[in-house]
């Protein structure tokens, strides 16, 4: 009797949260869609912004806190995504075509980098996705195809259903769905039996691979996939910006995306989520007070690391 009621009340508590967080979510959606109605310009750039890391954040966790793997040259695939789209479109393409191509590419970018080297571990996967990153850039710098140093210029805006996307209130709206569909994606994968292999294989990989889990293949995966989100969020950053040049995909544009998945907790889509809010709106909020925000923000990066080490939203532990 005494469990049947303790059952009973754990499971209207969860109810209870199920519906407190279906409140808020309904709540925080109408927030998003109506903002650009009550703001300006200036803050529809910035959320946008957001949802552009976001994006890029919810890719990078599929590597880092799915399968549990180090990539610090993830701007690699956000580079690629962009340029196979600013190229094709300069060649008179239809951007909405250029989109699977560009993803097709990182996919392929996610193999060459993943197949020869997911057999190393920590430290040294480390060095050679840094290296991948850093070849990436230095070869669009010099490129001819890719406009060099100087990179991609004149890259149109696109049009979907006869309306071309040119006002930031286009792209808002059209990153903010981008969103919704990556965490959709990214949910359906974490629930998925691909997921849980990447959880086995997070936790331990001699264990996993003891059950029957072939630890390449599955981390090969989880490249890949984390390659497509960044292509994606590449052609539509080369449509917005309509320019494009080979030090925007910089080390230390691989490293905020890295800082915002361990910043905001590794393996959860909330996390990486809040972690990107936290790294675009910070320094944002603070910019009246010039570079000195850079060190407010590092000073807070340190207090949240030492308080909060799993990050902002850490994944539970069942």
């Amino acid at each position: 009797m005494g469990n049947s009621v303790g059952l009973k009340d754990r499971l209207k508590e969860r109810l209870g949260g199920s519906k407190t967080r279906g409140v808020a979510l309904a709540v925080l959606i109408t927030v998003v869609v109506l903002l650009p109605l009550v703001t300006n310009n200036y803050v529809e750039e910035v959320v946008t912004n957001t949802f552009f890391y976001i994006i890029l954040a919810l890719g990078l966790n599929i590597v880092i806190g799915y399968a549990g793997l180090v990539d610090l040259g993830y701007a690699a695939f956000f580079a690629v995504g962009a340029y196979t789209t600013g190229i094709l479109m300069n060649l008179g393409l239809n951007f909405w075509l250029t989109i699977p191509i560009a993803v097709f590419f990182c996919i392929i970018a996610g193999i060459i980098i993943g197949g020869p080297t997911l057999r190393l571990r920590s430290d040294y996967l480390a060095i050679v996705t840094l290296g991948f990153g850093e070849i990436t850039r230095i070869v669009a710098r010099n490129l001819k195809i890719t406009g060099g140093a100087s990179g991609l210029v004149g890259i149109q805006r696109p049009s979907i259903f006869g309306h071309k996307l040119y006002q930031i209130t286009d792209f808002y709206y059209t990153f903010f769905v981008l969103v919704v569909l990556a965490i959709i994606i990214a949910l359906r994968l974490h629930n998925s039996r691909l997921g849980r292999a990447w959880q086995y294989i997070r936790e331990d990989e001699d264990a996993a691979e003891a059950m029957g889990i072939d630890p390449v293949k599955t981390k090969l995966y989880a490249y890949m996939i984390g390659a497509a989100f960044g292509g994606v969020a590449g052609a539509f950053f080369a449509v917005k910006m309509t320019a494009i040049s080979p030090e925007t995909f910089a080390f230390t544009q691989s490293a905020m995306i890295l800082l915002a998945v361990i910043l905001g907790g590794m393996g959860k889509i909330p996390g990486a989520i809040l972690g990107a809010v936290f790294l675009v709106f910070f320094p944002e909020i603070f910019r009246s007070i010039g570079q000195m925000r850079m060190l407010f923000f590092g000073i807070l990066l340190v207090i949240i690391m030492v308080f909060r080490p799993q990050g902002l939203w850490p994944e539970r532990k069942s």
